[in-house]
């Protein structure tokens, strides 16, 4: 073992030490970032505006401040963008994160100094502590990638604007720099399709041991590897290759499929960044669920997404959740979001640790007949069938068809696949559905629904969908479900 691997086990024991202070101590760590927020909070024009103070309570807080979005949030953006400062938190924004929205048009998500401290502080313990767990530091001997936005950044008022990955790439550590790929030059082009190419050609010789990104476009990434090399699968041209790092997406319905590329199971480490802060990253091999992240400048609030829509819904702190709800997360940050909904939703596995999965997102759904399912049901539902059947499915998307040429209406299931799907698909899918929701159940066998209907796409369809609405590669991700058919229609076009 080199220095480095000595090195890093070495981290990887204190930093766990630091990590178990604040996870074990779960109120108490929120307790201290509830006062840090309203006491800095209470210097803002936003603070002004809402009455807090340093000496706001939290039951104070929500009645205060209200839950919000991005555009409930815009105004007081609009005014940091103008060159005003003590907005939403003090001085101004290190970074401003440019995210695509569907509503908004392109959001500017502030991140301060210690948001973008936050963010690197996390990443560095999801590695670390899976060095603690596992004893494998051979990775940091090697090349890593991470398959992320271009680092170029524009300015707005001397605020430096960019996607959060390439935001991210201006702050991975010095020790890291000499293992990481791709170059600057390479990382810094635009088009998707010839950035991969250009990684390709950069690496396809190299000794990769750890390979980082969201499953779709790292699939892609190492699709390509394969053609280009003429290797059978993954490991045969990295040997030294063990730490997949991955996140952005639920990884399950992609397992198969990756595993076949790679030529086996690798250890992997998933985490949970967004743009408005890293909410949570896996802290063991064997346990479900991802950690949640109390040391990341954020204060939690929790909603239940039955609650979601009330006039006045329920709004709850770490200490009254409870596990296996689904719960619309809330975040209270000190890059400046307040009262905020990101738009995701969460489920608890375990309070002692607090760990949770995502489950979907609040805009995400079908329940244009009542059915209420959520993307955690359909990928669940396509999960355990494509196993049972043996199948590799490449991509998928569901939607309804309210009114068919002929018969009852359905939800539609996209599915892309290299190989032919078998026909019995489509009632194991419809099947899996009726236990994993009763309502859809209720509709089926109320004959008020019929049974889902899958419809093939050809290998590359939904890369094609999402070049065509200019959100091929980088963080962007695929809906899985849909409320309406606006992705539907693309697709059959």
């Amino acid at each position: 073992m080199g220095l480095k691997g000595i090195a890093a086990k070495w981290l990887a024991r204190r930093e766990m030490k630091a990590v178990k202070a604040w996870s074990d101590h779960p109120e108490r760590a929120q307790e201290r970032t509830f006062r840090y927020l309203c006491m800095t909070l209470a210097a803002t024009d936003f603070g002004h505006d809402h009455g807090i103070t340093a000496l706001t309570t939290q039951e104070e807080w929500t009645q205060k401040v209200p839950l919000r979005d991005y555009e409930g949030i815009k105004p007081y953006i609009e005014r940091i963008k103008e060159g005003e400062i003590n907005v939403l938190w003090k001085g101004k924004p290190a970074y401003f994160c440019k995210t695509s929205g569907t509503t908004s048009g392109t959001k500017y998500i502030p991140m301060s100094e210690e948001g973008i401290k936050a963010q690197t502080r996390a990443a560095r313990q999801a590695l670390l502590a899976y060095i603690a767990e596992t004893g494998n530091s051979s990775f940091t001997e090697g090349k890593m990638i991470f398959l992320q936005g271009s680092p170029r950044m524009t300015d707005v008022q001397g605020i430096s604007v960019g996607r959060l990955s390439g935001i991210v790439a201006h702050h991975v550590p010095s020790y890291l720099q000499k293992n990481r790929m791709p170059s600057w030059k390479t990382n810094s082009i635009e088009d998707w399709e010839k950035k991969v190419d250009a990684i390709v050609e950069e690496t396809v010789d190299a000794d990769m041991r750890l390979i980082s990104g969201i499953p779709p476009w790292v699939q892609m990434y190492f699709e390509r590897l394969l053609k280009r090399s003429g290797k059978q699968n993954i490991q045969q041209l990295f040997p030294n290759f063990s730490v997949f790092a991955h996140g952005g997406v639920n990884y399950q319905p992609y397992k198969a499929t990756m595993e076949k590329l790679i030529g086996g199971r690798v250890d992997s480490i998933e985490t949970y960044p967004a743009s408005e802060g890293f909410i949570a990253f896996q802290d063991r091999q064997n346990e479900e669920g991802l950690l949640l992240n109390l040391d990341g400048g954020i204060y939690y609030e929790f909603v239940p997404l039955a609650e979601i829509h009330d006039p006045s819904p329920r709004r709850l702190s770490l200490n009254e959740v409870v596990k296996g709800v689904n719960y619309a997360i809330v975040l209270n940050t000190s890059s400046g979001l307040w009262g905020y909904i990101i738009g995701d939703t969460v489920k608890f596995t375990s309070t002692k640790p607090y760990r949770i999965v995502v489950t979907g997102r609040i805009k995400h759904f079908i329940s244009a007949f009542g059915e209420h399912v959520i993307a955690e049901e359909v990928e669940k539902a396509m999960t355990d069938v494509s196993a049972a059947l043996g199948l590799e499915i490449s991509e998928f998307h569901v939607a309804p068809q309210v009114n068919p040429a002929e018969g009852l209406p359905y939800h539609e299931w996209f599915i892309e696949s290299e190989a032919p799907l078998p026909n019995e698909l489509a009632a194991d899918l419809d099947k899996k559905m009726c236990t994993l929701n009763s309502y859809y159940k209720d509709l089926i066998h109320g004959k008020v629904l019929q049974s889902l209907k899958v419809t093939p796409l050809k290998s590359g369809a939904f890369n094609a969908y999402m070049a065509s609405v200019g959100r091929l590669g980088g963080q962007n991700k695929l809906p899985r479900l849909s409320n309406d058919r606006s992705v539907a229609e693309a697709l059959e076009d």
